[in-house]
């Protein structure tokens, strides 16, 4: 069975592990305040040209949404999401758990914009009763969203614009951010987001590592505290050197960036052969993640040979799937792949 059904199937690129083999046996302070981690933030914080920002590490994504947004809220407030967002979809309700609500607005191929948002708000302050009611204090977005799609610099600059007048905080989650900024097309890069967003993160676990995401604060409020925060949350791991020496070498010789190529050139062909077949996709992703459209029939067929998401029902006969890339997918399985459709 190849599988290609997510993109974090295997352990960690090479280069990390040999970094995480190679500082196995030595001795370090914990919960993050070695020369590993220390290292790997001026790293991070010369990629995304911010001296002044914190960064923290955390183990996954949940962790990481869930840490910020704690931190970010009063007890009365809620945050902005597409209704496709992970925070309102895929967490276990792991947001309203702790007391805040998930404000979703509908969106468009996964995305939400500036003007939804300005509408939310105001027709939030406009309500006579709009104290009985959580309060707007945050705007979620996914930078690719959860539909492999990604936000243009106009669109983030509408939105940080927004929120800023709006006294809104933004938060990017970037689980899959390595493979978004490598996307052919995008005009975003890792300056535009420390610059435009007040807190996101640098995904890691889908890009590379074995574990971890890097979150980048810049929000003056949210880096009070913040490490309270973490370990009341459960974030912050004892042996935290073992997340800085990844984002060590994710962040050395350009590896970050060399893993997310590598996954959209291999994603890049079997969309070209998805064109060329004239195989409809349900959402026009440049990233990562590809959305084919195909018979039951030809999926049952093809999932003989391959495992991979079931999307979404698209008819009675017809059906989306979900076909991810990675830094460890190979051009041979993804040959055999575009093989076996050309075959369908």
């Amino acid at each position: 069975m190849i599988r290609f059904e997510c993109d974090y199937l295997e352990g960690a690129h090479p280069e990390v592990l040999d970094a995480l083999i190679k500082t196995n046996l030595e001795q370090t302070c914990g919960y993050s305040e070695d020369s590993y981690c220390e290292e790997a933030r001026e790293k991070i914080k010369t990629a995304i040209g911010r001296n002044d920002a914190d960064i923290h590490f955390l183990v996954g994504g949940t962790q990481a949404n869930l840490t910020v947004i704690t931190a970010a809220l009063r007890a009365h407030q809620g945050v902005i999401a597409a209704d496709t967002g992970h925070i309102a979809v895929h967490e276990s309700g792991a947001i309203e758990a702790t007391g805040h609500k998930v404000i979703t607005l509908p969106n468009d191929h996964g995305k939400i914009n500036a003007a939804q948002i300005r509408e939310f708000v105001d027709a939030h302050y406009a309500d006579a009763t709009h104290e009985h009611m959580p309060q707007p204090a945050m705007v979620y977005i996914s930078h690719p969203t959860e539909f492999g799609t990604l936000y243009t610099k106009k669109e983030l600059k509408d939105i940080s614009e927004v929120c800023r007048e709006k006294n809104l905080i933004l938060f990017v989650d970037g689980a899959r951010l390595g493979y978004g900024l490598e996307a052919t097309g995008t005009d975003v890069t890792l300056h535009d987001l420390a610059n435009l967003t007040d807190v996101f993160y640098i995904g890691g676990t889908k890009v590379g590592a074995l574990f971890g995401e890097a979150v980048v604060v810049n929000h003056p409020l949210l880096k009070r505290d913040f490490r309270y925060i973490m370990k009341q949350r459960g974030g912050m791991l004892a042996k935290g050197r073992l997340l800085g020496i990844q984002f060590g070498a994710l962040f050395t010789d350009n590896l970050y960036s060399r893993i997310g190529k590598h996954a959209i050139e291999l994603s890049d062909l079997i969309r070209n052969t998805l064109r060329d077949l004239n195989i409809p996709e349900l959402v026009p992703s440049p990233t990562n993640q590809l959305f084919p459209v195909l018979s039951n029939e030809k999926i049952a067929k093809l999932s003989e040979k391959y495992s991979f998401s079931h999307w979404a029902n698209v008819d009675e006969n017809h059906s989306a799937i979900r076909i991810c890339t990675s830094w460890a997918t190979t051009k041979e399985n993804v040959t055999k792949l575009i093989d076996d459709l050309k075959a369908l």
